[in-house]
């Protein structure tokens, strides 16, 4: 279970070092280290064990690729997809195109979201939290109305 925001550095190759509380569930889950990152429609990345990935990666090609929609998302998700090994000091390439795609700079923050990560550009997460602010006591989506904090 992967929770908790943490404010990270990538380094000059691009490379962000997975925090050490996280290394070993991320290793357990991934299949020996080996992660997807792809791009997300709200213009950060995904970042998910490669075992969590493969039925989501399966139900978007199963989409038809006729459809305007399904196509679209096609080509976000599955064509910004890479495979990349955690290596040995817990960290993992970002490749340049992703980190153009979710305005990357130096300054990340991961967002655990249960089965992956999010990772945000600090301006990006910034945005993100004044939108939940904003919303108050709007916040519940549909189905949630009971949930009791």
């Amino acid at each position: 279970m992967f929770q908790g925001a943490a404010a990270l550095s990538l380094d000059a190759k691009g490379r962000l070092a997975v925090p050490s509380r996280h290394r070993e569930s991320v290793m357990a889950a991934s299949a020996n280290g080996t992660l997807v990152l792809t791009a997300h429609p709200h213009r950060c990345l995904l970042l998910y064990p490669l075992p969590a990935w493969e039925p989501i990666r399966d139900k978007v090609l199963a989409a038809p690729s006729l459809e305007q929609q399904s196509a679209f998302l096609k080509r976000l998700l599955v064509g910004f997809a890479r495979e990349e090994e955690m290596d040995a000091a817990g960290r993992v390439l970002v490749a340049p195109e992703l980190r153009q795609y979710a305005g990357l700079d130096k300054q990340v923050w991961l967002i655990g979201q249960g089965t992956h990560f999010e990772l945000w550009s600090d301006e990006g997460w910034q945005k993100q939290q004044e939108a939940i602010f904003a919303l108050g006591d709007k916040l519940l989506p549909p189905g949630l109305e009971t949930l009791t904090l």
